[in-house]
């Protein structure tokens, strides 16, 4: 089983699926899969893009790219600690090699999230919906349209780090099969959106065939075709949850839209009250430090008591009924129920800010823009005679350089051209294209 969930394998193409066997002293695979994450166009890109509080003046506050960075921090731990669990059950494996997959593939989990965050993900899947009876879009199959009315970050990250970024359709980053399959967390298509209730899944139909046989190869395929979760996924998803729940936090901190009071609360559960206390009512710290020094101390407990919870439920995570998530899990309610605090915090003060209100509702009109145009523009190039295309809609394809779409019979896959260029934007160069476009740049 390990040896599977381990596999070496990169995709070239339909032809050429091949272990990777040119380890060096200095550099094995999984390295190689870290390097190429990390000097990446669309790595890079995240420091210009949302976290949580769009267009920040304040240099403090987490980007995408910073967000990514602790993240991978946290999976690296939780990597190395899961490693030496399963090299002492006599799994033949370096755990710093466990440590370099779960570090990258939380590197590369919020790669594919648009401009402004998570806002932006919510005007692409309205301005699908909304214009779904128009000309431009009632050509598209259920299956095709679903992808686009149901826009995830995670699919589109899949969609760069197995085909775009790097080697364009031939192969994309080369990652080994082992960091791709850790990188999913929803093992499905948005087909399964409309019976979980929620827009959340990892591939798109035009990566349908390359996920099965991603999956198949990584023996997390089951025999009704569903598909299992990599094990390695939950120590990515919560490294992800400890951090978001808790940094998102500081940052409100930082931009005075919560107190301490707020969060004093929150760290008695995670930190113990006298530790939180103690730090509360040292006067040589600053509030900012003071705060600081808590999320630390919390990301750490909660840390630990993952990787527990990890091992105490690896039957059920490597089994056939595998479990939601780890925080569910927890065997702690006072850790349990200060994430959950945290993260309602969150939901009530944070989200709901004024000023983070208005810039996403700017964000809107930024990428209703971006879409009006690209999609028109590109539903032409479809229709008619390239020679035939308007002035405006040449100019507007003109824009998308590498990502302009090619003309063919495929409207769902040029389409697709149109949302890789989109995603790939920072928040800064989307909100200049839109204003260009609307004349006002």
């Amino acid at each position: 089983m390990w040896e599977k969930l381990l596999s070496r394998k990169r995709y070239y193409s339909d032809d050429e699926i091949k272990a990777d066997t040119s380890d060096e002293n200095y550099r094995n695979s999984y390295h190689k899969d870290y390097d190429r994450l990390i000097f990446s166009n669309a790595f890079r890109r995240l420091s210009k893009k949302t976290q949580v509080h769009p267009l920040s003046n304040n240099d403090h506050v987490h980007n995408r790219l910073t967000h990514s960075l602790e993240v991978a921090s946290v999976g690296r731990s939780l990597g190395l600690k899961a490693g030496e669990m399963m090299k002492n059950k006599g799994v033949e494996v370096d755990p710093h090699d466990v440590a370099y997959i779960i570090q990258t593939a939380c590197l590369a989990h919020d790669i594919g999230n648009p401009p402004f965050g998570h806002a932006g993900e919510e005007v692409i899947k309205e301005w699908f919906t909304k214009n779904k009876d128009q000309s431009f879009l009632k050509s598209l199959l259920d299956d095709e349209i679903n992808d686009f009315q149901h826009m995830d970050g995670n699919a589109q990250s899949f969609r760069i780090t197995s085909q775009l970024e790097h080697n364009p359709f031939e192969g994309g980053m080369h990652l080994t099969f082992a960091t791709l399959g850790t990188l999913v967390k929803y093992p499905y298509s948005s087909n399964e959106c409309k019976k979980t209730g929620k827009s959340k899944f990892n591939h798109f139909q035009s990566e349908s065939e390359f996920f099965s046989n991603l999956f198949s190869e990584l023996g997390l395929k089951n025999n009704d075709g569903t598909y299992k979760r990599h094990p390695f996924s939950y120590l990515m998803e919560v490294a992800d949850d400890i951090c978001y729940g808790l940094l998102d936090l500081q940052d409100a901190f930082e931009l005075k839209i919560i107190d301490k009071s707020d969060v004093e609360s929150i760290f008695n559960l995670l930190c113990g009250e006298e530790e939180t206390k103690k730090i509360y009512l040292n006067h040589t710290r600053s509030d900012i430090n003071k705060v600081s020094k808590l999320v630390s101390i919390s990301i750490n407990n909660l840390a630990l008591h993952s990787m527990d919870v990890y091992e105490n439920n690896l039957d059920s995570i490597v089994g056939k009924d595998q479990p939601k998530d780890l925080i569910s899990l927890f065997s702690k309610e006072n850790l349990k129920d200060g994430i959950h605090e945290a993260k309602m915090l969150g939901v009530d003060k944070i989200f709901n800010e004024k000023r983070k209100v208005e810039l996403e509702l700017g964000s809107f009109n930024i990428i209703e823009t971006l879409l009006d145009n690209l999609i028109r523009a590109t539903y032409e190039l479809y229709t008619e005679d390239e020679i035939n295309l308007s002035f405006r809609n040449k100019r507007v394809l003109k824009l998308m350089g590498s990502d302009t779409p090619e003309k063919s019979g495929d409207l769902y896959k040029m389409y697709q051209r149109v949302i890789d260029y989109l995603v790939g934007m920072t928040d800064n160069h989307a909100k200049y294209i839109a204003g260009q476009l609307n004349g006002i740049g």
